[in-house]
């Protein structure tokens, strides 16, 4: 089934057999149209749109950051009213973790990694589109709340009983409930494809210990993604049935628990922020071996390092309830586990530095944002260990300490590695290099606009700051370092519109980029830039970790596959060893249109319960248009 031969560019194809990449071209890809475009199922596609729209929240998050920076930048300012506020910092944080860091990262492993793992689509394509609909409908949904002025007002958190009938009328946390809905079916299902794509869909010969450490990281999250995320949807699930037909499951009146709330969500709450940094461990792992020049220092034990952060992820629930009155022997386990999750942190700290000790470092911007990384997620680890003390933490909690911990961590932990891998899979993406010069201006102005508007924060919360207040006195201390965060606020929105700059100019006149242009060593870069509709012309035979740099253009290859039929290889769990061939659903406009139903029937819920009984009427019509069996078994999903 195998034969060696050389990985095609782009020259190649238009030598090879032009018939063989006519069929090819003709079943794997998305003709023009609207309809179509509604209707592909092909992972690029899905993938660019997922990242592009996880962009444009964040900034539109970030217009909602200034807009509070300006409010904060003087005391018992009246820029914005007390409920706007209320409502625009509940919305910038919805946004920024249910809109943009999960959905970013899943959007990237859609576009990566069945590129990486050497396969011509991601498993349940149809499932994959529907899900990037179906987030986008709870993205429109929470912007046109505020927009129409009825967005959520109790935090992202959304404690009871503030955000419950009693305290909290109106539609505002119903909208904040469904948001959730939205967000985490679209999750959950990307969670699902990734799973099943790395576990049975690699090329022959990638075993277990072939696997790229992105693929690693992104698998490792999918499973984080199934255990942690239902426990937010039940619990949004049962406060909007508290709000719309009279449960009792948070009125301690009644026999409900107020705590029962917090308990599921930070159950879920602090494995998801391992869900947005793992993704980001396994883009840093990726780019410091390609800009060093070689493989990762200690692949066994990164790897290690991220299984055991996913699971101790689910121990750590409890250090944001320390103040809540629970017994302090439960809490000196999870202080605990809190600081001993910084052990495989800071494995995976010193296998990086280790590779940039042994190798020659590239300086290109991609690694610019890589140094900035380790810079600041080292701070946020360090903050972290600080709050996982509980006298330390009942000082500072819900101060503006925790404010800068959270941002040090997540924006440090996540989006800095996520620009590097932009600028990084740009070229892959698009087939153009995006601008060292204007990459450069932009990490500067970030990195240091990141660290003048959060590090004084950390001053201000020991002074007693309190989070979650939309302006304060005069005669307070606070004057000064708040004036001097919202000017710096300025300088990393530099940042980022200089980033974004670069993005729009470099997407239609950045210089032409080959197949692989930073000389990587793994398999998405052994196609053209950007990948054909059917990402490889043959599947790729991998006989190392670093396939690239160990067979260069003469990677073995497997043949056999159908050209007038979408067709993959489905391999062994462990060995990777080719055990089947399996069709790959085609281009559907039923996930679409399962998609619309799905969303009025969830919207029109937040108004009357009924809408679940009779909006499950043509959702069920369109799945059964989307199941309903083909003369074509690609047809079938």
């Amino acid at each position: 089934m195998t034969r060696h031969g050389k990985i095609p560019s782009p020259a190649d194809l238009a030598a090879g057999d032009e018939k063989a990449e006519a069929f090819l071209k003709a079943t794997w890809s998305t003709p023009a149209g609207i309809v179509a475009a509604l209707s592909t199922v092909d992972h690029k596609i899905i993938g660019r749109r997922y990242i592009a729209t996880a962009f444009v929240f964040l900034m539109l998050g970030g217009v909602l950051a200034m807009a509070m920076r300006l409010q904060l930048a003087f005391p018992e300012a009246r820029f914005i009213s007390a409920d706007r506020y209320n409502q625009i910092f509940t919305v910038h944080g919805s946004n920024m973790m249910f809109l943009f860091a999960v959905p970013v990262m899943e959007a990237m492993a859609v576009y990566l990694v069945p590129l990486m793992v050497g396969t011509r689509n991601i498993a349940f394509p149809r499932l994959n589109a529907f899900s990037y609909w179906i987030f986008l409908a709870g993205g429109l949904l929470l912007w046109a709340s505020l927009a129409l002025d009825t967005a959520p007002d109790v935090g992202w958190f959304a404690y009871v009983p503030l955000a419950g009938p009693q305290y909290g009328p109106g539609k505002r946390a119903d909208i904040w409930a469904q948001m959730i809905t939205f967000t985490e079916v679209s999750a959950l299902a990307v969670a699902v494809e990734i799973v099943v794509t790395v576990f049975k869909l690699r090329a022959p010969g990638m075993s277990l210990d072939r696997i790229p450490i992105f693929v690693w990281s992104m698998l490792v999250t999918a499973f984080l993604v199934i255990m942690a995320m239902p426990a937010i949807m039940l619990v949004s699930t049962s406060l909007i049935l508290d709000r719309l037909v009279g449960t009792q499951f948070f009125n301690p009146a009644e026999g409900g628990d107020a705590l029962l709330w917090q308990h599921l969500f930070w159950f879920f709450g602090h494995p998801e922020v391992y869900i947005i940094i793992l993704p980001a461990v396994g883009m840093v792992s990726a780019m410091i071996s390609t800009f060093t020049q070689r493989p990762a220092f200690g692949y066994l034990p990164l790897v290690l390092a991220m299984i055991a952060t996913g699971v101790l992820a689910f121990g750590l629930w409890v250090h944001h309830m320390f103040v809540a009155g629970l017994p302090r022997v439960g809490s000196s386990f999870f202080t605990a586990s809190s600081m001993a999750i910084a052990i495989p942190a800071g494995t995976q700290i010193f296998c990086w530095l280790a590779t940039l000790w042994d190798g020659r470092p590239i300086f290109k911007t991609p690694m610019l944002f890589i140094i900035g990384f380790l810079i600041t997620f080292v701070i946020g680890g360090l903050t972290g260990v600080m709050v996982a003390s509980v006298p330390f933490d009942t000082q500072v909690h819900d101060t503006y300490f925790v404010v800068a911990h959270f941002h040090y961590v997540l924006i440090g932990g996540s989006v800095f590695p996520l620009i590097g891998a932009i600028y990084y899979w740009f070229p892959k993406m698009t087939g153009r290099m995006m601008s060292e010069r204007l990459g450069r201006w932009a990490f500067g102005l970030i990195f240091t606009g990141f660290h003048l508007t959060f590090f004084p924060m950390h001053i201000l919360g020991l002074q007693g700051m309190p989070r979650r207040v939309y302006t304060y006195p005069p005669e307070l201390p606070w004057t000064g370092l708040n004036l001097f965060v919202s000017l710096s606020a300025v300088i990393l929105a530099g940042g980022f519109l200089v980033f974004f700059i670069d993005v729009l100019r470099s997407f239609r006149h950045g210089p032409a980029a080959g197949s692989n242009p930073w000389n990587a060593s793994t398999l998405e870069w052994a196609t053209p830039s950007p990948p054909p509709p059917y990402n490889f012309r043959h599947i790729p035979v991998v006989e190392s970790r670093e396939p690239l740099w160990t067979s260069g253009d003469a990677l073995a290859v497997a043949t056999g596959l159908r050209l007038d039929r979408r067709e993959l290889i489905v391999s062994s769990l462990t060995t990777a060893d080719p055990e089947a061939r399996e069709s790959s659903p085609a281009n559907s406009i039923w996930p679409f249109l399962a998609a619309i139903a799905t969303s009025v029937m969830l919207i029109a819920s937040i108004f009357s319960p009924w809408a679940v009984i009779w909006g499950a009427i043509p959702v069920a019509i369109t799945l059964t248009g989307w199941f309903w069996p083909k003369r074509t078994p690609e047809d079938e999903s």
